[in-house]
């Protein structure tokens, strides 16, 4: 039961992260999706060993857990759904609708965003939080969050 407590909190964890949600709030991914592909993708590295489907199942949020079959289900929209995003964006550059100039605050964010992590990480490697790091992180955090909510609500969206 430890493995499924650990999974599931990490799970709770990011997916109620302030910049995880403005992301995920704004993707493609519904909740659960989200929350499969994270069973999928991570749980095996949080298991230390590989996790069959139907343990994998069990792992998520809900107290009984699903069928094999519907995480199955689950899994394999959630990555229609991302696939089909980055043909969308592909799509877009492609007929000319996002020109350079229109993907840079996108990756401006991406950059930031990279920093975000990367100083977490390092906080989290040092294991001593001092008053400084949390000033910094809460700074890059809010940065990043409003930058995100400008983004998510303006320029392209507008123009398309």
């Amino acid at each position: 039961m430890k493995l499924k407590e650990n999974v599931q909190k990490w799970i709770t964890d990011s997916i109620n992260d302030p910049i995880a949600k403005i992301l995920s709030q704004n993707s493609n991914l519904t909740k659960i999706q989200l929350e499969t592909l994270l069973i999928d993708i991570l749980a095996e590295n949080i298991a230390g060993k590989p996790l069959k489907y139907d343990e994998k199942a069990k792992l998520r949020l809900l107290k009984e857990g699903i069928s094999r079959g519907a995480f199955n289900r689950t899994l394999k929209q959630a990555k229609e759904n991302i696939i089909k995003s980055i043909y969308t964006i592909i799509l877009l550059g492609y007929l000319g609708i996002f020109e350079s100039t229109q993907l840079d605050p996108y990756i401006e964010i991406a950059s930031k965003l990279q920093t975000y992590t990367k100083a977490y990480k390092d906080i989290l490697r040092g294991k001593k939080l001092t008053t400084e790091h949390l000033r910094i992180m809460n700074m890059l955090r809010k940065e990043l969050e409003d930058s995100l909510t400008v983004l998510s609500h303006g320029s392209v969206r507008e123009k398309l």
